[in-house]
């Protein structure tokens, strides 16, 4: 570890507080933000879906569950792929435990990908996970929220990612999270979506380290800054 600069108790505590006020003020931002997001307007979504599940074929409607809200985890894992994105197989250990909190609030969640579910469910077994990972293949939900850019893509509809500051995606998949509601009447809405490093907050090791000296140190300078990482269980 590269030598950091030392103080008494007393300074780094003068620094500590310092911090904290920054600290601070970002949480009100980050809850005014949060507000914001809340206020979007929703768009009505026409096109049911039918997505591939572990119990068979299931609408967007149908992976609400009975509940109002739902988050949809676009995982990298397209129909060609011989394995999953490493990066979102990272994403994904964070989400342990995750689904019985967010029912709580009347919220569903599952991860999604391209890949048929043949193709899911081993891998998903390899991992432990007990998230709901469902499989969008021969539907044009990854095209529609913006995650899908292989030969499926109409050539009339713009091929940039994160809302056009990403204009020429690398990959055919792309990473993201897009958030639906449903109405008393059982329509249903997109509400949001994020995209790149936007996710950044939902990713419980990566919040662990920027909490330390080194943070994210290990990330190459350029290129891919997660080149860095492996499966859980092949490292």
């Amino acid at each position: 570890m590269t030598p950091h600069k030392t103080a008494s108790r007393a300074d780094w505590l003068t620094a500590r507080k310092a911090l904290l006020a920054r600290e601070k003020e970002h949480t009100r931002l980050k809850d005014d933000i949060a507000k914001a997001r809340q206020a979007l307007p929703w768009v009505k979504v026409e096109d049911s879906y039918i997505f591939e599940t572990s119990t068979g074929p299931k609408s967007l409607s149908d992976l609400f569950g009975g509940r109002s809200q739902l988050i949809t985890y676009h995982f990298m894992f397209g129909p060609d792929w011989k394995n999953p994105c490493k990066s979102c197989s990272f994403w994904a250990d964070s989400y342990a435990g995750l689904t019985p909190h967010l029912a709580a609030q009347d919220i569903a969640f599952v991860a999604v990908s391209s890949a048929p579910i043949a193709r899911l469910l081993p891998f998903k077994a390899r991992m432990g996970w007990d998230f709901e990972w469902v499989s969008s293949h021969g539907t044009a939900f990854n095209v529609d929220y913006d995650v899908g850019f292989g030969p499926d893509r109409p050539d009339d509809r713009h091929n940039s990612y994160n809302f056009g500051t990403m204009q020429n995606p690398h990959l055919d998949e792309m990473h993201g999270t897009s958030v639906f509601a449903k109405d008393d009447d059982g329509a249903v809405y997109h509400t949001y979506s994020m995209y790149g490093r936007g996710l950044d907050a939902t990713n419980a090791a990566y919040a662990y380290m920027d909490l330390t000296p080194n943070g994210r140190r290990s990330e190459p300078p350029e290129g891919n800054p997660m080149a860095w990482l492996e499966y859980r269980d092949s490292y």
